[in-house]
């Protein structure tokens, strides 16, 4: 579904109308009868930040913010009451956002926090009932910073369309070319390697993955290269791009569990959301996406418990489960990134369950090695856009627990600490600074604010804010 964000100079008395104010200020201007300003007064008197009122015409909210001293939860409060103002309006084609003192910034969260409200994934219904809001006008905004929050919000759209798409639409060939396809509109280079390219370069990890599936694996390349590039060494986002992911033949329960492995590609569609953000909005840095991608399924052909698998960088790993199959395609990954001489790289995987036994869905955990500058600017960015990191520790004991006998290391580390052994494990394939982000805020089963139910898009505005900030 689509949205569309546009600037408009004023409103009229037919238009539904959200107009943010405070409580010093009056709402003469605005027309309202006796009884209706009374009941306004004595509402925003009670606390209440949405005041609505049922015109014959039209709609009116009038919006109170209350007062927050920490500045990113004010703003986070704003984009949650357009949340709430999705339910006021979402039989309506369209809205006003208007400010009293004119705030834009104020204006932009509203909007934003509406707008990303209004998403449905409708696509296999037959008889879909999308919201009928379509358009959401900006009063007081620049044109280009509508822009900006037009492209973020397709962004984010395009990677809950790709998360909450299921396996049977979406094998690793076709989320190759669904990267292709959104890549190519915005100018960005694309280069998918297929298996045979694959076996070539002895992506080991990748293959052995690979080796239960009917469908083959791909490695995608998107490199958003502009003339006025402000990095001379790019920044590498790496996502995990397990399509569907069963366990193998360390097969997951049933229940509660397997039924929602399509999400395991979300490392893979949160960095194509945000790749074609930075891209859309001419962000003048070099950036370039990594996405390998494959599904894991049992089969007589799969790759076992006690296999040791030779990976692309000449490192062998002894396979103790199968289900920790996203590590084994993103250390591939991580490998080939030192082709590119990186100033950082950042991967995104919803690698472990020990991560969401940790936060909830409520954010994302993180870890890095030698990279506290990069840590605190990203965490810094996660905390503007209320997508925030949880960091581990990453300490050496960790590294003890990754060993194996027969091998150069295996690839799970012991029932304790299984984030940080995961995030160890990904270390040992890095020679460059580096930032790990485990993703259990990707997906949520119930409504969770303006990220919805389903997948929630979390990482593309985290992504967009750091890179966009960061020079």
């Amino acid at each position: 579904m689509n949205i569309k964000l546009k600037k408009k100079k004023s409103f009229s008395k037919y238009d539904n109308l959200i107009i943010l104010t405070d409580k010093t200020q009056s709402l003469s201007e605005m027309n309202f009868s006796e009884k209706e300003l009374k009941y306004i007064k004595t509402e925003l008197k009670n606390g209440n930040e949405i005041v609505t009122i049922n015109q014959l015409d039209r709609i009116i909210s009038v919006v109170t913010p209350n007062k927050e001293k920490n500045k990113n939860q004010f703003k986070e409060n704003i984009r949650l009451i357009g949340d709430k103002l999705q339910t006021v309006f979402h039989k309506k084609k369209s809205v006003v956002v208007s400010c009293m003192n004119k705030k834009t910034d104020k204006i932009l969260l509203i909007a934003e926090g509406l707008a990303l409200s209004n998403y449905t994934f409708t696509q296999h219904k037959s008889n879909p009932n999308p919201h009928p809001l379509r358009e959401i006008f900006l009063n007081h905004v620049p044109a280009d910073k509508i822009l900006e929050l037009q492209n973020i919000i397709n962004a984010v759209f395009l990677t809950r369309n790709l998360i909450n798409q299921p396996f049977s639409h979406l094998t690793a060939s076709e989320l190759a070319s669904e990267a292709k396809k959104s890549a190519e509109k915005n100018g960005i280079i694309v280069d998918i390697f297929n298996k045979k390219k694959i076996q070539r370069l002895k992506m080991g990890g990748l293959l052995a993955v690979n080796k239960g599936s009917l469908d083959e694996p791909t490695f995608t390349i998107l490199e958003w290269k502009p003339k006025n590039a402000k990095n001379s060494n790019p920044i590498v986002l790496v996502g995990k791009g397990i399509v569907y992911d069963t366990g193998g033949l360390s097969l997951k329960p049933t229940a509660n569990s397997m039924d929602l492995m399509k999400i395991d590609m979300g490392g893979a569609g949160t960095i194509i959301g945000a790749i074609n953000a930075i891209a859309s909005n001419k962000i003048p840095v070099h950036v370039i996406a990594l996405i390998p991608a494959t599904d894991n399924r049992p089969s007589g052909n799969a790759y076992a418990p006690g296999d040791v698998i030779t990976m692309f960088d000449g490192t062998t790993v002894e396979v103790l489960n199968t289900d920790a199959e996203g590590r084994m395609i993103l250390a591939d990954a991580l490998s080939y990134a030192k082709n590119y001489n990186p100033e950082l790289v950042i991967d995104f995987a919803t690698l472990t369950g020990a991560a969401k036994a940790a936060i909830g869905h409520f954010g994302l955990v993180s870890m890095h090695k030698d990279s506290k500058k990069d840590h605190d600017e990203l965490k810094k960015s996660g905390d503007e856009t209320h997508e925030r990191l949880a960091e581990l520790p990453f300490w050496s004991d960790y590294d003890e627990l990754i060993k194996s006998d027969i091998a150069d290391i295996k690839n799970i580390g012991g029932p304790f600490g299984g984030a940080i052994t995961a995030g160890k494990f990904l270390a040992h394939f890095t020679e460059y600074p580096w930032i790990h982000i485990d993703m259990p805020g990707v997906y949520s089963k119930t409504k969770y604010g303006y990220r919805g139910k389903g997948a929630t898009g979390m990482g593309v505005r985290l992504i967009y804010n750091f890179i966009k900030n960061r020079y």
